[in-house]
């Protein structure tokens, strides 16, 4: 028999795992402070906070990338601080100053429509659609022509027929 056995390792632990310290290159670079000169003044930052300050100089130089950066920094530090005190809210206070118990009226109150000015006797009064109301909805119209009865109706129901610009498909 011979120095190694035919199908079995010779190392049946396998080669031992190099051990890695816990601490990246990067942790190991921002640990480290740098003396910055600002406004003539010396003063040691982390190399966090000088890339924030590089940051935030670049910010108001207008670069957006820079501009964005700091929008985000700004969300999280206002995270950070409404989880340590969360802000008390009071609550809403809605008063109307009107309430309207109709749609007619309602649509007086936005001066969609109004109530006609002639009273004849044993008629009430008519509410009708002020002319820029009719003319948007005209205006939005796909069809290229309103057909006659639909402008009869349409001035019917307008304060100002005659303000109204209908394309109207021309007759036989």
């Amino acid at each position: 028999m011979g120095r190694f056995v035919k199908g079995q390792s010779g190392n049946p632990k396998g080669r031992p795992r190099k051990r890695r310290p816990h601490v990246s290159a990067f942790d190991i670079i921002f640990d480290k402070r740098l003396i910055a000169t600002q406004n003539g003044v010396e003063r040691e930052l982390t190399v966090d906070e000088a890339l924030q300050l590089q940051t935030y100089q670049a910010a108001l130089k207008g670069s957006r990338m820079a501009v964005r950066a700091i929008l985000k920094m700004i969300e999280k530090r206002e995270v950070a601080l409404a989880k340590l005190a969360p802000i008390a809210r009071n609550p809403v206070k809605v008063e109307r100053e009107y309430d309207s118990d109709s749609a007619d009226e309602a649509l007086q109150l936005l001066g969609i429509a109004s109530y006609t000015e002639e009273s004849v006797p044993g008629r009430e009064r008519r509410l009708k659609l002020e002319t820029w109301v009719t003319q948007l909805a005209v205006n939005r119209r796909r069809e290229r022509f309103i057909a006659k009865d639909d402008g009869t109706l349409l001035r019917n129901c307008t304060h100002l027929p005659e303000q109204l610009k209908l394309p109207v498909e021309p007759g036989p």
